[in-house]
């Protein structure tokens, strides 16, 4: 560490900044920061090799292509023509008829995502290195500013003393982050009942016409009676593809990614009392989790990223960038991770609800982070009707084209489409 760069000014001065991690937190910070001043010299590192990451999909909304667009457009652009597009989210119990949500959302593969995020830090000058281990801070003593962007098991911050005051508290239930063959085309639920309770998984599109994400997760006492705690890899991707037979139309199920298996684990939820500490700052999971049943990561993770930048452009002393980035995302987090909280509480002890219908079952998600009005329910129950989902989705379809026209994102798709026509097809999704 270097204890008098606190005393270097930010605005308006060349940085020498290293980012220890290359997810989409710190990849998307050095854009940022390039973005404001080129003459920054920035480098992230990343553990693993090039091309290789663990998971398989990210899901996001309209709010952070608007974050993108703004922010940095020509990698905004690129993500939003590797995303796909996926209408209403589906409820499947058993074999009961499906109940549905409105609206809509993308998704993305989670290894192309690092790779337009690399390819474009990269292109303004950011050196990007890979499959390279930090283990220590003493190589950096020349470096002004040192970003944690290194997951929810830091290294970074476990290296300072744990002077962020860390706290995790990990989720009752297990869960596995896996891949399938099947392609979904909705955001999809399925709760299965076997002989040892209820199991579920959150499913979704991560590459157009090809891989889906699917994230299995069930009560630890389910997970125990099915034999997980003991099963190898193989045993327990042939279990879930008989229990989930009927909702993957008998497609497999996938697990390994860099080369590793996909393993049951519990949802840390990390918080910090504060985000940084003299010249080394946390950002995304290393600042904060949030359950993966609100979806958020990746957008809280790209936030984080803009708003530190944006403090270090606009203050010119180190202290006072960080110190108003920690203000300003450690209460904007407070209600989101209540909030993430919450739902997995909910899903924690969804045994409760799952003797109801689908539909009712379906307005119980709807309503697990606070009481709803009552004719929140009536609504519900009239966009069942086939007819009016489909007025619906042509008016979440014309929300979505006026939002895109706003940011720019059709205009710019046109002009990239005379010099790459392939860019154009995802606008008109």
């Amino acid at each position: 560490m270097k204890p008098s760069s606190t005393d270097r000014a930010g605005a308006g001065d060349e940085m020498k900044i290293v980012c220890v991690g290359g997810g989409p937190a710190g990849l998307y910070f050095a854009i940022s920061m390039k973005r404001r001043d080129p003459a920054h010299d920035i480098t992230v590192i990343d553990r693993d090799p090039a091309g290789s990451t663990y998971g398989w999909g990210v899901v996001y909304w309209d709010d952070l292509l608007d974050i993108l667009y703004r922010n940095d457009p020509d990698s905004a652009q690129a993500v939003r023509a590797g995303s796909v597009l996926w209408r209403e989210q589906e409820i499947h119990v058993r074999d009961d008829r499906a109940a549905y949500f409105g609206g809509y959302g993308f998704s993305m593969g989670r290894a192309a995502l690092l790779d337009v995020l690399s390819r474009r830090a990269s292109d303004l000058g950011v050196d990007v290195q890979h499959g390279r281990e930090v283990h220590d801070l003493s190589g950096f003593g020349d470096t002004d500013l040192i970003v944690a962007s290194d997951g929810a098991n830091s290294r970074v911050r476990r290296l300072v003393d744990d002077r962020f005051g860390t706290s995790v508290t990990l989720g009752e239930n297990r869960y596995v982050w896996l891949g399938t063959d099947k392609v979904f085309t909705r955001f999809t639920f399925a709760f299965e009942h076997t002989s040892a309770g209820w199991i579920w998984f959150h499913a979704y599109p991560s590459i157009a016409g090809k891989i889906s994400t699917c994230i299995v997760e069930c009560q630890p006492q389910t997970w125990r009676g099915l034999g997980f705690d003991s099963q190898d890899n193989l045993e327990n991707l042939r279990v879930l593809e008989n229990i989930f037979t009927r909702t993957l139309d008998d497609h497999s199920l996938l697990s390994t990614t860099r080369g590793e298996a996909a393993r049951w684990s519990r949802f840390p939820e990390v918080t910090n009392k504060i985000w940084y500490h003299d010249n080394v700052v946390l950002l995304g999971d290393a600042a904060h989790t949030t359950h993966f049943t609100i979806g958020s990561g990746t957008r809280l993770a790209i936030v984080d990223a803009v708003v530190l930048a944006q403090n270090l452009y606009e203050h010119a002393e180190l202290t006072d960038a960080l110190e108003n980035y920690d203000a300003q995302r450690r209460a904007a987090l407070r209600p989101i991770q209540a909030a993430a909280r919450t739902s997995m509480i909910w899903f924690e002890h969804a045994d409760r609800y799952l003797d109801r219908s689908p539909v009712r079952l379906a307005y119980a998600m709807a309503a697990r982070h606070g009481p709803q009005m009552p004719w929140r329910y009536q609504q519900h129950l009239l966009t069942q009707i086939p007819t009016v989902r489909k007025i619906r989705r042509a008016i979440d379809s014309g929300r979505r084209w006026w939002r895109a026209a706003r940011r720019g994102e059709l205009a710019m798709a046109r002009v990239v489409s005379t010099h790459r026509p392939r860019f154009l097809s995802p606008a008109r999704q």
